[in-house]
């Protein structure tokens, strides 16, 4: 704050320096962010991601954490583990400390192993609507299974810029879901429902 305050304009003069820069044609007008809600209780959300293929998944991790934290939510705590095959053990034991309102997976899943990758995908997937339902602790997955995926640097480009996207759609399902979550649990709580 005392940072804010020294370098804001101290006089006429420089209040009339600020404005002239800021009508300079260099500086450029954005769209005001937009206003999200706020939440009646603090959030907090685990983000699970596999380390297999890490420069590409830690891409939604990054894209995630700027996106949730635009819609007031800033408790997110990360946890890594090998690979996607092992989310859904980690996200059952953190929906059952009730530390977390949510939960979010993210993994890259590829041909190769032992398991074929849509068996390792649909695997996942499933185990993870299973965690959501036992517990109530609502539980996102941007863990992705591409039809074709090449060690190849067009490919890892290519997969990076869709894990960002992924990243700020998943924090969008999980903000937009809390919120509605927080409004029904009122609502039976106050006996509406």
């Amino acid at each position: 704050m005392n940072q804010m305050l020294q370098d804001a304009p101290q006089n006429a003069s420089e209040l009339q320096d600020a404005s002239e820069l800021k009508d300079s044609p260099e500086t450029i007008d954005r769209p005001p962010d937009p206003a999200h809600p706020r939440f009646a209780k603090p959030q907090r959300v685990a983000f699970v991601q596999s380390s297999w293929h890490r420069e590409v998944v830690e891409e939604c991790r990054i894209a995630f954490l700027a996106e949730i934290a635009a819609r007031h939510i800033s408790n997110v705590d990360v946890f890594e583990v090998p690979g996607s095959f092992e989310i859904p053990l980690h996200a059952q034991i953190l929906a059952k400390t009730r530390r977390y309102t949510a939960i979010v997976a993210a993994g890259l899943v590829v041909d190769g192993g032992i398991y074929r990758h849509e068996f390792v995908a649909d695997t996942v997937i499933k185990a993870l609507m299973d965690v959501q339902l036992r517990t109530e602790v609502p539980v996102f997955s941007a863990v992705l299974t591409p039809q074709q995926f090449h060690e190849s640097a067009a490919h890892f480009e290519f997969f990076r810029k869709h894990f960002a996207i992924k990243g700020i759609e998943v924090a969008e399902a999980c903000a937009n879901t809390l919120l509605s979550l927080e409004r029904l649990r009122g609502q039976v709580a106050a006996g509406i429902m």
